[in-house]
């Protein structure tokens, strides 16, 4: 595998394009591109849509009542450590850690009657970003294809010569691959990964190749500039060397993609402005814009892991480092995307695959809890500015406008143009529903 940074292996003569394409020289930079090209050519779509999503994935399960479900009049136990502010959005207040949330909420709707009854992070998890169960805590890897390949499968890209698919951080209870419809259909992997891709191991991008992660620093930031330098002496490479000279053009687009095209492109965040960077600050901010930007650049579906929201013990120390980088660098996306008038054709959503137990453990933390789950939304063609659901005085269920995990699904589909009853072609080319149930909330549409 040619690791272009941090490694010295040169590219050898008389190897072809194909080849290198074929053997995952260029999987530094994600799956086999040319296959996503091809699987990208073969698709029945004649038109495409604008519709996109931006999935921040909270792996872990973050916790309601810390964040959209205040309970200020419940006892201590149950209310934590923090006080609630006001938002934006009249009737809705906000952990005191969320400031840049308070201020978009009336761009927002909230769900905070989410609730399912699987308290495994993998089964969890897997019933999340697939719309299906199947996967455990003993029995990890994927059995269906994510929400995410199922849109690169159906749609494609945004725009030619895009990629269909980019994941962050995949902290390791996150499903964001192809499974059974293949490597093709697997995302580009960016960023730091501390458990794998827990979607089957398929190759995927090497989280060397960049390096905008949590607590960037200038010397990571000189490698992404010798990443470009290094980039640009492989191109000519191939512009001057014969092995080259007689590829299809699938895999000229495939090379154009790496080389030089619009995502990569949409990598070079010195391209922004100055001061939209300082908005978003560095670590997870950089990152979110970077998810702007790549949406911009044509890709249908990015997902973005912030964090590990698994907080059994501690859950004030653990939120008093992560939320305000999180709360940063989603309330500036929205706003961002706002104001450019990217949310009619964008939805961003964030959620973890469950929520936190209301009453605080003896470790001063939250366990599972999938009881009950506060989830949030923007843009999408949706309506905004709103409470769905409700929950009782300790957040530990809901009492109003329960929502489940094949709704949350749905919602993502209706997001991208599709439907519950839309069809793929299972393992065994049978027609198999994008979910086996589920409706948007009426109160979205």
């Amino acid at each position: 595998m040619l690791n272009l940074i941090g490694s010295r292996s040169q590219l050898c003569d008389g190897i072809t394009r194909r080849r290198f394409l074929q053997i995952g020289g260029l999987s530094a930079f994600g799956i086999s591109l040319a296959d996503v090209l091809r699987s990208e050519a073969q698709s029945a779509a004649t038109s495409r849509s604008k519709k996109s999503v931006i999935l921040i994935w909270q792996h872990g399960g973050p916790s309601q009542l810390d964040t959209f479900d205040m309970k200020p009049f419940a006892p201590s136990e149950y209310r934590g450590p923090y006080t609630s502010i006001p938002s934006s959005l009249p009737g809705l207040d906000v952990g005191e850690l969320m400031p840049y949330h308070a201020k978009i909420m009336h761009q927002c709707s909230v769900i905070r009657s989410f609730s399912h009854s699987n308290g495994d992070h993998w089964a969890a998890a897997h019933w999340m970003l697939t719309g299906r169960t199947g996967a455990t805590g003993s029995n990890r890897p994927a059995q269906q294809p994510s929400m995410g390949a199922v849109a690169s499968h159906l749609l494609g890209p945004t725009q030619p010569g895009s990629l269909p698919s980019v994941n962050m951080n995949d902290g390791g209870f996150g499903y964001h691959g192809g499974a059974w419809l293949g490597v093709a259909h697997n995302p580009f992997r960016y960023g730091e990964f501390s458990y794998g891709n827990e979607a089957g191991r398929l190759p995927t991008g090497d989280h060397k190749s960049f390096s905008l992660v949590d607590g960037l620093t200038k010397d990571r930031l000189n490698d992404r500039v010798l990443l470009q330098d290094r980039l640009d002496g492989l191109k000519r490479r191939f512009e001057t060397n014969n092995d080259f000279v007689n590829a299809d053009s699938i895999d000229e687009q495939a090379l154009d993609i790496v080389l030089s095209g619009k995502v990569r492109a949409a990598f070079d965040l010195e391209q922004e402005a100055a001061k939209v960077r300082e908005q978003y600050g560095d670590g997870w901010g950089e990152q979110a814009l970077l998810a702007r930007r790549l949406i911009e650049a044509g890709v249908r579906f990015v997902s973005l892991n912030t964090g590990y929201w698994d907080d059994h013990g501690n859950i004030k120390g653990a939120l008093d480092n992560k939320l305000p980088r999180h709360d940063r660098a989603v309330g500036v996306l929205i706003q961002d995307m706002a104001d450019r008038g990217m949310l009619d054709d964008t939805l961003v959503i964030t959620a973890g695959e469950f929520g936190r137990t209301p009453r605080i453990n003896k470790d001063a933390g939250r366990d599972h809890w999938p009881q009950a789950q506060s989830i949030l939304l923007a843009g999408g063609g949706f309506k905004h500015g709103q409470v769905i659901g409700s929950t009782n005085d300790k957040a530990e269920h809901p009492t109003s406008r329960k929502i489940g995990v094949e709704d949350f699904c749905a919602i993502v589909y209706h997001a991208l143009g599709l439907k519950a009853d839309d069809t793929i072609r299972d393992r065994s080319n049978r027609p198999v529903h994008l979910l086996p149930g589920g409706q948007v909330p009426r109160e979205l549409l």
